[in-house]
């Protein structure tokens, strides 16, 4: 068929077609004007050189169509594009469920204190979602979201990252911002709004941030992030500053329209960005059945242009191998990738979620207890002699430990300066804001009884 068009197409040329000024190529009917120095878009093979001797209709059925909008071929019979005529998109992997490296020339072959690093950033950030967990059930903190199964897609694609590239999370993405060096004392003052925070208290738990580790603070609005780092892409782009952009979001967010706004604008405008989803199987009681009827969120990158791949994500070498060369190549090649961990969220949503209403327990615990990225990785360690019963010991007294320091020192310190409700919006306090501030000052002073003033930096 490709050979037929090809002749079809070359004979016509032969014969004069372009004598028409491209009038049998859609154009309207009107005064006819020179051929183009250039053959249109699309209109690859033909020359504007070719004899003119005679005027002669092509056959249309057998021309590539020429429309500026897609790449395609004509046809002649009505024929739907139906959903899932192919298989799905297949499961990027590199060990199986018992840590055992399945194709040798997959393995990143990364040296064993870096190994070491990944299983203890994600065994140290399992031990400080129980601790916080169960300090949200106590009433000691207001609120909290666990990373319970989802370690291996935050360290695996923290660690395939330069220093400098810009993270842009969700809210489920504290495994990357510890990964990079994000003190445990930061992560406790943050969830308990005390006068140590970075955020001063402003935030809700679990909103971190951090200038410094390039990791821009989390919002409640979802997928309102997805667009901010497209533009952030583009910047860095325009600057040439060698510097890739991530973006963390999950599946329910994919839904939003600020992710089809984010992926288009990234293809069209050739950012250096990654769009990394986790698809952890429910958006907080919603299951991935009830979200959506296509093949998963990868599907839609080829449909938007944008270089796409499905992984595992609780192995955490597949997902540190396609991160590290989605971030090559966004940087290389100014492109967006799309990557999509499937992994599994054990915990609940949130902590105002109760899991056990809209599915199994059985559920929950083949998950917890026969696919998790934390027992993957201990395997492996184990089948290379790096980690023993021991090790496992020490490692899980000496993070329990840390955490729990951390944890008493958050909870002793002051709140933020009450002054702080009124700063750090304008450079110079409007009248409106300091009227409010006097008023509450005023407050304070007569009824100041009445409240925990002992708790707040004076």
């Amino acid at each position: 068929m490709a050979a037929k068009m090809a002749s079809g197409r070359l004979a016509w040329a032969l014969r004069g077609g372009l004598r028409r000024g491209w009038r049998g190529l859609g154009a309207r009917p009107g005064p006819r004007s020179p051929p183009p120095s250039s053959p249109p878009p699309g209109a690859r093979g033909l020359t504007a050189s070719a004899p003119r001797q005679q005027q002669e209709e092509f056959p249309s059925l057998e021309e590539k169509p020429q429309f500026p909008g897609a790449s395609a071929e004509f046809v002649d019979k009505l024929d739907f594009i139906q959903p899932n005529v192919i298989s799905g998109i297949p499961v990027y992997r590199v060990m199986d469920r018992q840590g055992q490296i399945v194709n040798p020339e997959e393995d990143p072959q990364l040296p064993r204190e870096q190994v070491l690093k990944f299983y203890r950033s994600m065994t140290l950030l399992n031990t400080m979602d129980r601790i916080l967990y169960e300090s949200q059930r106590q009433g000691r903190i207001s609120f909290y979201m666990t990373n319970y199964g989802e370690e291996g897609t935050h360290v695996g694609s923290a660690a395939a990252l330069d220093d400098t590239d810009l993270v842009f999370g969700q809210y489920r993405e504290a495994g990357v911002l510890m990964y990079r060096g994000y003190p445990l004392d930061l992560f406790m003052s943050q969830c308990y709004g005390n006068a140590s925070d970075p955020g001063k208290g402003r935030q809700m738990p679990v909103h971190y941030g951090c200038k410094d580790l390039h990791f821009v603070t989390i919002s409640s609005p979802l997928a309102t992030q997805i667009p901010q780092a497209v533009g952030a892409a583009y910047a860095a782009k325009r600057e040439n500053a060698n510097r890739a952009v991530i973006c963390y979001f999950g599946e329910g967010a994919a839904s939003e329209g600020d992710a089809h706004a984010g992926f288009n604008f990234a293809a069209t405008l050739e950012c250096p960005i990654i769009f990394f989803c986790r698809n952890n199987g429910y958006a907080i009681s919603t299951p991935t059945s009830e979200q959506y009827r296509g093949d998963g969120i990868a599907a839609r990158g080829p449909g938007y242009g944008i270089m796409s791949i499905r992984v595992d994500g609780n192995d955490v070498f597949a997902v540190y191998n396609a991160t590290r060369e989605a971030r090559r190549r966004a940087v290389a090649e100014n492109q967006p990738f799309l990557i999509e961990a499937m992994t599994y969220r054990i915990g609940h949503h949130s902590t105002s979620d109760d899991s056990s209403a809209y599915r199994s327990v059985d559920e929950v615990n083949y998950w917890d207890k026969q696919d998790h990225p934390i027992s993957r990785l201990r395997h492996h360690l184990l089948s290379k002699g790096w980690w023993g019963e021991e090790e496992e010991k020490t490692w899980r007294k000496q993070s329990r430990k840390l955490v729990m320091e951390a944890f008493e020192a958050a909870e002793r310190k002051l709140k933020p300066n009450l002054n702080l409700l009124f700063s750090d919006v304008y450079r110079e306090m409007p009248a409106h804001l300091q009227k409010q501030q006097d008023a509450l000052a005023r407050h304070l002073k007569t009824y100041g009884e009445h409240y925990p003033l002992d708790h707040f930096e004076q």
